[in-house]
């Protein structure tokens, strides 16, 4: 959960052993941790830097959680809310380029035929990559665009989709589509939530809705090279890298004694990301007391206590 603040598997492992015992110096850290003590040091490092950890001497104390996170999610709400003015003015612009006869860089398609048509041009157009911004509602029907995503897969053109946490609790939707996909070589990776829906074909087309609510699949706006597409590029390369990878695992691999099975991979990658059990559930057709009895076994299976703990156990031998 506290990736959404920036924060690594392994900075939010340091922190927590930090919390449990004040005033331990790096080597003993290291050792709760499993980590090496030099690149425990660098992390020591990166949270004080950030305010989560105080050093006195070789010592280090972790910052109240209230006062030190708060001012991380602080920061990251003025992040938001200036994403979000972006994609205010990028929308003026938008209705200001789609005026009636209008043949610039910008074109309105109206109807949910339409749009789903537009879409899967983008596919279609790709030469090198596709990206997208994925969240509810849809115009397509679940896993309709699957048996083209895996052909221009095969084509060589590569995917990157990230996915809002609605986007997996929407049930059916993590096994027989978005798993599918990742199978057939799709990176995928979450974010709490999104700012709206897009989908690029390398920097020369991009699908964008013109409205939120209701109305958020039954009008696009259809965006070729320009400045307004290389800041939506801009924008999925941020939102990139501050989401969180959904793993997956190809349902026809071979699997090794030494890894967990396909489903135990599936629920490592949804606790990363911070789905609650509910969601997990829909998510993976589960009902709520098989979803923890599942989780209580992960987390017994991994000798922890908590999903961070379970999260950076997991990246520790190499599960995700």
């Amino acid at each position: 959960m506290l990736e959404a603040v920036g924060l690594s598997a392994r900075e939010i492992s340091v922190y927590q052993a930090l919390l449990i015992r004040p005033g331990a110096d790096a080597a003993r850290i290291a050792a709760d941790c499993g980590l090496l003590e030099a690149e425990v040091g660098t992390l020591l490092l990166r949270l004080a830097q950030d305010g989560l950890v105080v050093q006195s001497g070789s010592r280090y104390e972790a910052a109240a959680p209230d006062v030190a996170l708060g001012e991380l999610i602080g920061r990251q709400e003025q992040r938001l809310n200036a994403a979000r003015l972006e994609m205010q003015r990028l929308t003026q612009m938008f209705r200001d380029a789609g005026v009636p006869g209008d043949t610039g860089a910008v074109e309105v398609v109206s109807g949910a035929s339409a749009v789903s048509a537009r879409v899967n041009r983008v596919y279609e157009a790709a030469r090198g990559e596709v990206r997208a911004f994925d969240r509810p509602p849809y115009v397509q029907r679940l896993g309709e665009n699957l048996a083209l995503q895996q052909r221009r897969h095969r084509e060589g053109v590569s995917i990157r989709t990230i996915y809002s946490r609605d986007a997996l609790a929407v049930p059916g939707r993590f096994q027989d589509d978005i798993e599918l996909s990742c199978a057939a070589g799709e990176q995928a990776r979450v974010r709490p939530s999104l700012p709206t829906k897009l989908i690029m074909a390398d920097e020369a087309m991009a699908v964008v809705p013109t409205a939120m609510g209701e109305a958020f699949a039954e009008a696009a706006y259809v965006i070729r090279s320009s400045a307004l597409l290389a800041v939506l590029s801009a924008l999925f390369e941020h939102e990139w890298s501050k989401a969180v990878p959904l793993v997956t695992t190809p349902r026809q691999s071979v699997e090794r004694l030494d890894r967990p099975d396909e489903k135990t991979r599936a629920l490592l990658g949804l606790l990363a990301s911070g789905l609650t059990d509910e969601a997990i559930a829909r998510a993976l057709g589960w009902s709520a007391r098989t979803t923890q009895r599942r989780i209580a076994a992960l987390h017994k299976e991994l000798g922890v206590s908590t999903r961070f703990q379970a999260g950076a156990a997991a990246r520790d031998r190499g599960w995700l």
